[in-house]
């Protein structure tokens, strides 16, 4: 990727990225310019800001897509009906619980100040005197970087607001919102139900914006440029650019920024191209849907587009899968580290991931028992939309589309058990190992 940017082109987010550190305040002003809206109170609901990222059609990249205007809204709508001394609070989401994907770590790491920037003019549109980074408890170099920004900043006069971090444990669900919510009440990082929702009473009761870390990056980029360039780049629903995390059979893997809509095939290229003939892609991570290989040349990288191969972006996520490695062993061990992710808390996600992963199990070892499909089947049915997260919806569409598209291997392990790729090197990232006792 250039170093260089043309000012509607690539890159955006990562334009003159240091190779190694962080991005200093000085760099930072000298390459952006000044904070916009500085000193200015946004009226509630119907600020200048708020209208511009309504414009601009900003959704976030967290793995939801929702449009952030319209969070903004709900929030400051929260706030005209909170008690007086409750103003709204902003959490910005660096938790990244999803292990294949690495594009918030590589903000804070190295451009500390986009996100900041983004949190800070959040909370100015919607009349927040606090921002709150949530970043994970294991990420040490993103900690480091965040920590040394918010003194250079600090000694340059501030934000006019309070800035904390509030580490958050490692798990694939510790980062859903209602979770970062609790951990900040004083509670573990699990998800509670909703209503109430955060917008409408979240932090210590306040209405709570919460928005992840690429997404106030956007937002910091289009206060200073404007909806229109921001829309230079993307398809009319799905604008702008995004940070995606390519994994797998490639020569260059790693986090690429892409224009929404980008051919799949030529964020390949420009990894350098694959390594081995790729069996699958998986497309939007561990709760994602996986697509066959040769209908890589079809694949348009934005959500509208991905709609009509029943798939979408998530959090950015893109994993190539070689024919040489064992779909089955990979799709198995997945799906055991996500069933051991369960809060715990929701009796279908407790027993119906863990009993999806058990039958799994099975085939892998050659020794399904009977009915073994459609066991699978019905807790896939009781798990989805129950408890108080879409962590169960997550699993069941990761293994359901792996069913369709590894029927043949499936159908080859069930009879045979193991075959000698299952004990070759992993190739989907996981944050610890998982042992299968079946490829032992």
């Amino acid at each position: 990727m250039s170093p260089q940017s043309d000012p509607a082109g690539l890159p955006r987010l990562l334009v003159r990225m240091p190779a190694h550190g962080s991005m200093g305040l000085a760099e930072h002003l000298a390459l952006h310019g000044e904070l916009p809206f500085a000193g200015r109170r946004e009226r509630r609901g119907t600020g200048l800001l708020v209208d511009l990222v309504e414009q601009a059609g900003l959704r976030g990249h967290g793995g939801a897509a929702f449009p952030l205007a319209r969070k903004m809204r709900a929030v400051t709508a929260g706030a005209g009906r909170a008690p007086i001394g409750k103003r709204p609070i902003v959490l910005a989401n660096a938790a990244e619980g999803e292990p294949a994907s690495r594009k918030d770590r590589l903000l804070l790491e190295s451009l500390p100040h986009l996100v900041l920037d983004g949190g800070v003019l959040a909370a100015r549109a919607v009349g927040a005197d606090e921002l709150i980074l949530c970043v994970d408890e294991s990420a040490e170099v993103a900690l480091r970087s965040v920590t040394r920004a918010l003194s250079e900043r600090e000694r340059a006069g501030g934000d006019g607001l309070r800035i904390g971090v509030q580490t958050v444990p490692a798990g694939y669900v510790s980062g859903q919102e209602s979770a970062l919510v609790n951990l900040c009440n004083g509670g573990p990082a699990k998800p509670t139900l909703t209503p109430p929702m955060p917008f409408q009473r979240g932090v210590r009761r306040r209405p709570t914006l919460i928005s992840n870390a690429e997404t106030l990056a956007h937002l910091t980029l289009i206060a200073r440029h404007g909806p229109r360039w921001f829309r230079a780049l993307g398809t009319p629903a799905d604008p702008g650019s995004a940070l995606v995390t390519l994994s797998g059979a490639v020569s260059h893997p790693g986090v690429y920024e892409i224009e929404h809509g980008a051919p799949l095939q030529s964020l390949i290229e420009a990894a350098g191209g694959t390594i081995a003939p790729v069996r699958a892609a998986l497309l939007g991570g561990y709760g994602g849907t996986w697509l066959d290989g040769p209908s890589i040349p079809e694949l348009l990288l934005s959500n509208d587009r991905l709609a009509a191969h029943g798939a979408s972006l998530g959090a950015g996520v893109i994993a190539l899968l070689s024919a040489e490695a064992c779909s089955v062993a990979e799709v198995t061990r997945v799906t055991r580290w996500l069933a051991e992710q369960s809060s715990g808390q929701c009796g279908p996600c407790v027993n119906g991931l863990d009993a999806i992963a058990g039958a799994l199990e099975e085939v892998l070892a050659g020794q399904p028992s009977a009915g073994v499909g459609k066991r699978i089947a019905r807790w896939s049915t009781l798990a989805k939309g129950r408890g108080a997260c879409r962590h169960p919806d997550g699993v069941v569409s990761f293994v359901a589309s792996a069913l369709v598209l590894f029927a043949e291997e499936l159908a080859d392990h069930a009879r045979h058990g193991p075959c000698d790729a299952c004990v070759g090197p992993h190739v989907l990232p996981l944050p610890t190992p998982i042992e299968l006792a079946a490829a032992a």
